[in-house]
């Protein structure tokens, strides 16, 4: 039976690596939904645009990400009708409760929360950080633990902006993130206007300007380019930097590259084989996790 317009092709990347890089070394317009479920990144195409060509380049994107010497993770490939395509996404996106008091949401679910809480209204789009993968969790579970009252927020590779955004809720006064994927910068610029968020927060396409020192910097990215970018993180962190998005065995070579831009290590957090490192500067007088 030949396909019709709104057939789709489920591609499922188990573990998937930084998947907002990903998605901007793939480039392809055709990509026709994106989310995370977990440890696992989907991606739909219309089945009249999916080809063997196709599974080549998501290969080949995944190569160029993990390096030759890494094993691929595991691609699994299913035809969706729209419809079933439609409820799996909606059903499968639940509210997401993190730590104490974070509960990330999408518009379309209710959640029980405390006066205490930090709610955050999120609906998967193409942009990433919606808090389902362990780099992101790690960084907001961090996050909790700090005393953010009066703080200042640089998030660097800001995806969907969640991180930038429970920072403002935790009471943090200033937030600025910024990405260079447009497609990411959009999606997060609508969640700040659906969660009311103003001026107290920033968020753009950019790269990492000189200059500025934050109290908190975030850097949720892959190895390759926090290695790239060491000397600016250090340059604009204040008292901390939180990095996430590196596998455990990645955490000796970046601490090694902080160290020598005059930033010592303190805690460490592992979770699903992936780790989150903090950085502080040489004369902060503050403990970890205050």
């Amino acid at each position: 039976m030949p396909s019709t317009p709104s057939d789709w092709i489920d591609v499922r990347i188990l573990s998937c690596p930084a998947a907002s890089e990903f998605l901007g070394l793939l480039d392809d317009p055709d990509v026709g939904g994106v989310w995370e479920d977990g440890e696992s990144l989907h991606l739909y195409w219309p089945t009249l645009r999916w080809s063997s060509e196709r599974l080549d380049r998501v290969r080949l994107t995944l190569r160029r990400l993990r390096g030759e010497e890494q094993l691929l993770p595991e691609i699994r490939i299913d035809s969706l009708p729209h419809q079933d395509w439609n409820r799996q996404w909606a059903e499968s996106v639940k509210p997401l409760r993190i730590g104490r008091r974070i509960v990330i949401r999408p518009s379309w679910e209710a959640a029980e929360v405390q006066a205490d809480h930090v709610e955050i209204v999120l609906d998967p789009k193409q942009a990433f950080g919606t808090g389902h993968h362990a780099t992101t969790r790690m960084l907001l579970e961090w996050l909790e633990t700090l005393a953010l009252d009066g703080a200042t927020v640089l998030d660097v590779g800001t995806g969907s902006g969640i991180l930038a955004m429970v920072a403002l809720r935790l009471g943090a006064v200033r937030a600025v993130g910024f990405d260079d994927d447009p497609v990411a910068v959009e999606c997060a610029q609508d969640y700040a206007r659906d969660n009311r968020f103003g001026e107290e927060l920033t968020l753009g396409c950019g790269t990492l300007a000189r200059g500025e020192r934050f109290d908190l910097v975030l850097a949720n990215l892959d190895a390759a380019t926090l290695t790239s970018l060491t000397d600016e993180l250090a340059v604009a962190t204040g008292r901390r930097l939180l990095v996430s998005g590196l596998l455990v065995d990645q955490r000796g070579e970046i601490a090694e590259g902080f160290a020598r831009a005059g930033l010592y290590q303190g805690g460490v957090r592992e979770l699903d084989g992936w780790t989150a490192v903090e950085f502080l500067r040489a004369d902060a007088c503050d403990g970890p996790e205050s």
